[in-house]
């Protein structure tokens, strides 16, 4: 009965070390990932990395995690943009959970690591956004200027972007306009719902070319893609997906 009561003793010893030579290796594995993903994505802090799953020593000896969870804060997204206007968007609280990370090990460290699927949130701020519209005064008619001079929540998932519209000899006036925003590709697109019935017989497509506008994210971390777009309080929110997703390469 004593010896027995020992071996459950060092059973239990036994267990709680390798509890703890798990969530240590777990650690220092986490940190390798995120030190790796910030040189890989040239970001400015480093993310937050959390792998999922027990026991990790098990997962990694076999080359197959179920689930890593990085966040991105801030991420400086090129948008392919050559012709003199922005070269990145801001894109904020990046945050992508993948599942079936496979990992190519080279000796005690992993070379690289590709989830099968990822799913992920992110947002974009209107301050942001307004970078892709015309902000500049522009001709829609003899006289008539406009311009969008702020973007806003305008409920039910609509953007409203406020239109500046000056007609010379006679004054400024701001029309707000309310818009939907989808994703094409990797593109998001704003498209206003209605035009300003005091504007709307001037030129048409004059004044689309201003309350209409596009953003395109040429590349976001890991090769995720936009998936859909929503106008929130504090921007736009978007949901991105993957397959074959780059984790640290």
């Amino acid at each position: 009965m004593r010896a027995l009561r020992i071996l459950l003793i060092v059973v239990v010893i036994l267990g709680g070390l390798f509890v703890i030579a798990d969530r240590v290796a777990v650690h220092f594995a986490e940190q390798e990932v995120a030190d790796r993903v910030k040189t890989s994505e040239n970001l400015a802090t480093t993310p937050d990395v959390s792998i999922k799953g027990f026991p990790f020593l098990t997962q990694i000896a076999f080359g197959d995690l179920d689930e890593v969870e990085i966040g991105i804060k801030s991420y400086e997204a090129p948008t392919g943009n050559t012709t003199g206007g922005a070269t990145t968007i801001r894109i904020d609280d990046l945050k992508a959970h993948m599942k079936g990370v496979k990992l190519s090990l080279s000796g005690n460290t992993a070379s690289s690591a590709t989830a099968t699927s990822a799913t992920g949130t992110a947002s974009i701020s209107y301050d942001q956004l307004l970078k892709a519209a015309k902000s500049a005064p522009t001709p829609v008619f003899t006289g008539v200027t406009a311009q969008i001079v702020g973007l806003s929540d305008g409920g039910d998932g609509k953007i409203k972007a406020d239109m500046k519209v000056t007609v010379t000899g006679i004054g400024t006036t701001t029309y707000p306009v309310l818009s939907t925003v989808t994703v094409d590709g990797n593109t998001v697109k704003v498209h206003a719902d209605n035009l300003p019935k005091l504007v709307v017989n001037l030129a048409d497509s004059r004044v689309r070319s201003i309350t209409d506008f596009q953003q395109t994210i040429s590349e976001l971390p890991g090769g995720v893609k936009l998936d859909s777009v929503q106008a929130a309080q504090g921007g736009v929110d978007i949901k991105v997906k993957g397959s074959n997703v780059d984790l640290a390469g």
